[in-house]
């Protein structure tokens, strides 16, 4: 068993009972990145049992800059499995070993940034079918939380949290062409409330360098002003988890001020120590979600990350509230 830092249990990797509340959301998220093969991407589902439906996303970094997409709400009928759509996510040994497999068409977008008009990239793009399946393996210990008070539900995001780095291995098959993928990447479990709108704005990083060493790094802004503002995340190294109790985030962006290109963030453990971590995103695609009138950006691109002499590879998630 992987150790587990902050309350939480094993049983955590199962599923949870299903809420009141009408945005209740349970959800896993996987990311992977094979620096051989500068081959990546991540799979999410989200159970809103309460809303019929599970948000379903699976994206696919190709070396040659394409992206492979697809976002569905497949409906379900409560919240008993990681199960809906063809996404299929499994628990073999709980806070060790978990699969995720997915089987089904993807949009094939030679310009990723189509995606920001949706419904037009959806019509007009080409499909390919693709196979993903892959074992995630534990690289680090499991952290976070069970549950913390987040105010009232339609201000709540992810009152319980928790992430862990992962050894990645398996196999995408694109139309009969089998890429073996052996890389790293980080999961993520949540369950409560959530609106993606409760936050005015973030920027989640997450980091692979090998087996030895990864990094999360979290600001997260709730109000427009500002005033609050939490910065943090973590380094994992030689299997221990070092708390960051500071982080700064900045980016280069491109003309419209939103698609994040280059990354750089300045942390500090809470032994002192201070690192300097530079990104460039190698593929991005601008995502959005919408309800109550309101369109929120979310910004996903696949980074190249060094720090002193490593270069590793991971995700960098740029949300910003736009409408």
């Amino acid at each position: 068993m992987a150790r587990i830092i902050g309350r939480l249990a094993p049983e955590d990797d199962g599923l949870h009972p299903l809420g009141p509340e009408p945005t209740f959301n349970e959800s896993m998220y996987f990311n992977f990145f094979d620096a051989r093969r500068a081959l990546g991407g991540f799979l999410r589902l989200g159970n809103r049992a309460n809303e019929g439906y599970a948000e379903l996303t699976v994206c696919l970094y190709l070396p040659d800059g394409r992206v492979l997409f697809t976002f569905q709400r497949p409906p379900i009928q409560g919240n008993a499995a990681f199960d809906a759509g063809g996404l299929r996510f499994e628990v073999l040994e709980p806070t060790e070993r978990l699969r995720t497999t997915w089987d089904g068409p993807l949009l094939e977008l030679a310009d990723p940034r189509a995606m920001a008009d949706p419904g037009r990239a959806f019509r007009e793009s080409p499909k390919r079918r693709v196979r993903v399946e892959l074992l995630h393996e534990a690289a680090g210990p499991m952290y976070g939380s069970a549950g913390h008070d987040e105010g009232p539900a339609d201000q709540a995001f992810a009152r319980a949290h928790y992430e862990q780095h992962m050894h990645v291995t398996g196999a995408v098959d694109l139309e009969g062409a089998r890429h073996e993928i052996d890389g790293y990447g980080l999961r993520d479990h949540s369950w409560g409330p959530r609106t993606w709108q409760a936050i005015h704005a973030y920027e989640w990083l997450t980091m692979n360098f090998g087996p030895d060493f990864g990094a999360m790094v979290s600001v997260i802004q709730r109000d427009p002003e500002g005033t609050t503002v939490r910065r943090g995340g973590v380094l994992v190294r030689g299997g221990e988890l070092e708390p960051l109790v500071d982080a700064r985030v900045e980016a280069d962006f491109a003309a419209n001020g939103l698609y994040h290109e280059k990354v750089r963030a300045l942390v500090r453990t809470a032994k002192g120590e201070a690192l300097s971590i530079e990104g460039e995103v190698t593929g991005f695609i601008p995502l959005r979600n919408r309800r109550g009138g309101r369109v929120t950006h979310i910004g996903e691109g696949m980074t190249r990350w060094r720090v002193g002499d490593r270069v590793g590879y991971g995700l960098s998630e740029f949300l910003r509230q736009v409408e």
